[in-house]
């Protein structure tokens, strides 16, 4: 009997991944909107240049947003991965809850500058991320 596919809780949580980048992108340029370009405000028709010029806690949102980006490619491959391995769904969905809940938290520490914790935080992201590829391993 074949099995009908359905939308995983670990795939709802490849989206909310997908959409941390952009909680980022609110958070660097927050500070910026409201005012002209010519007083420091938010420049959309250069907003990379702007954020380069950014300091602080907008300069470290924009960090953590880049390093999100470059998190996602490897967290949807183990996700996917799990899931055509077939490993058990409620440990994958357990680890890429995990995974989003711990990159929040990388999240705010990237931006109120504590750097120790959100290093250790990358590393358990890191450490759910690779238990997700091998969940299927047999």
């Amino acid at each position: 009997m074949p099995t009908t596919a359905h939308f995983t809780l670990a795939y709802w949580c490849v989206l909310i991944a997908a959409l941390l980048p952009l909680v980022c992108a609110t958070l660097a340029k927050k500070g910026g909107f409201g005012r002209a370009p010519q007083a420091g405000g938010y420049d959309n028709h250069a907003p990379r240049e702007w954020l380069a010029r950014q300091q602080g806690a907008a300069a470290r949102a924009n960090a953590a947003q880049a390093n999100t980006f470059e998190a996602l490619p490897f967290f949807i491959g183990a996700v996917i991965i799990a899931h055509q391995l077939g490993a058990r769904q409620g440990l994958v969905d357990a680890l890429a809850l995990a995974f989003i809940a711990l990159r929040i938290v990388y999240i705010w520490l990237y931006v109120a500058d504590k750097a120790m914790a959100r290093s250790a935080v990358w590393t358990l992201a890191l450490a759910a991320n690779i238990a997700i590829l091998f969940s299927g391993y047999r």
